[in-house]
């Protein structure tokens, strides 16, 4: 199997005129902000999703999540102002906004316990007829307020599909928060840049870091793909599409800067992330302040121990035949497995991306000063080898709040978790 690594990477991000390790050598550094720690996220609760909507619903969901610090303006004064976007179930992925109640926390972990949201907005399509039939979504949303020639703020989108071999086509658009008259604009690549590397999460970079680190590129794109074929790592790349039009043509390839970008399995590199395993899942991401102090979180689940692919049973699928026969359930799954997965939060220093968008170092040369494991908040971890503990996030960068997707918390739906930096 074919895939495309690292230095097609560098060598397409030169070809548009930006360095994927440097921007301008004589840049001076940022201010360091001091790095936020695990210990700082204070756990405050959870809350339950509502009933669906136009045809679809939040079941098998969380692949996008975004907070809007404008929505739901005659909400209650209880600490959780604002509204969050989020794609519902996974064979639609359309978008719908909700409010955000005060969590619970319930030490029965019982979600009969946990308020429940409101719908604001009832789901709607922003695809505008594009990435039809894929045949499974990987998709991201975040807001940002009017930037550059805009008058009004927007809501962000990529989407992306599990097996995309080659695919360097149109990923990201957006569109108005008025879900009823979106008016879409799209759909844009990311330079030349592999869309397994930039068509997941998407979360704001503060305008500070951007304008002093990335030239203005102050919106967060990334991936992870299993099996190290995007790469070993999660990835990072600014984008500012404001910055290429207003909208952008359709098809425009927009300016990108790899802020975070290890080398994939075929590239003949070792630049790989500490602790790397092929059936890690990092899916969601933000990027997190307090006063003076920052982080860059990667949410997802860890495997741990030992690593193949095959099943689950720990039988091994063969590079050639003979292949082995496929075990009856619950073990018939075949893919990138471990020896038992955990959730966790990663966390990379803004100041070590800061050195790469300064050219001071190169894109896989950061590496994750902590992780925080939050399994034990969790309600649907039911064995040792359960994948996917939890998805999307999105943050309140105002208050300091994170909001975590856990699937299949809720019969099929997922909760919501919520942390707050201390």
């Amino acid at each position: 199997m074919r895939t495309f690594g690292f230095h097609f990477l560098l060598a397409a991000t030169a070809a548009l005129g930006l360095s994927a390790c440097s921007v301008a050598e004589e840049s001076p550094p940022p201010a360091a902000a001091r790095p936020i720690q695990p210990a700082d996220l204070v756990y405050q609760g959870a809350f339950r999703l509502p009933e669906g909507s136009n045809d679809t619903s939040w079941e098998w969901s969380g692949n996008g999540l975004a907070y809007c610090p404008d929505g739901d303006p005659k909400g209650p004064a209880d600490g959780y102002p604002g509204s969050l976007f989020g794609m519902g179930h996974d064979q639609q992925v359309l978008v719908s906004e909700i409010s955000i109640p005060a969590p619970v926390i319930s030490k029965a972990k019982n979600v009969e316990e946990l308020p429940v949201a409101k719908t604001l907005q009832p789901f709607r399509d922003v695809k505008a007829g594009n990435f039809k039939d894929y045949e499974i979504y990987r998709a991201g949303l975040a807001y940002l307020p009017a930037q550059g020639q805009q008058t009004s703020g927007k809501l962000y989108f990529c989407f992306g599909q599990h097996m995309h071999e080659g695919y360097t086509g149109p990923t990201h658009g957006w569109c108005e928060t008025d879900l009823s008259n979106p008016k879409i604009a799209g759909m844009w690549p990311v330079a030349e840049i592999h869309g397994y590397v930039t068509n997941d999460y998407l979360f704001p970079i503060p305008d500070a870091w951007a304008e002093t680190s990335a030239k203005g590129l102050r919106l967060a794109t990334g991936r992870f793909r299993d099996g190290g074929q995007g790469g070993r790592g999660p990835s990072l790349i600014a984008i500012g599409p404001w910055l290429d039009g207003n909208p952008p043509p359709a098809g425009a390839r927009l300016q990108a800067m790899p802020l975070l970008l290890y080398s994939a399995v075929d590239s003949g590199d070792q630049n790989t992330m500490r602790g790397y395993h092929h059936a890690d899942e990092w899916a969601g991401g933000a990027w997190l302040t307090a006063g003076d102090r920052a982080a860059v979180i990667f949410a997802g689940t860890k495997a741990l121990g030992k690593c193949w692919y095959g099943f689950a049973n720990g039988v091994v699928w063969p590079d050639e035949p003979p292949f082995p026969p496929v075990p009856p359930p619950p073990n018939d799954d075949r893919g990138w497995w471990g020896e038992r997965f955990a959730a966790q939060i990663i966390f990379y220093n803004p100041s070590d991306l800061a050195a790469v968008g300064t050219g001071r170092t190169k894109p896989h040369e950061p590496q994750p000063y902590a992780s925080l494991d939050i399994d034990p908040y969790l309600y649907h971890v039911k064995g040792p080898q359960q994948k996917g503990h939890v998805r999307d996030v999105a943050f309140d960068r105002q208050r300091g709040i994170l909001y975590l997707m856990e699937p299949w918390a809720d019969g099929d739906k997922p909760i919501i978790h919520v942390f707050r930096i201390k």
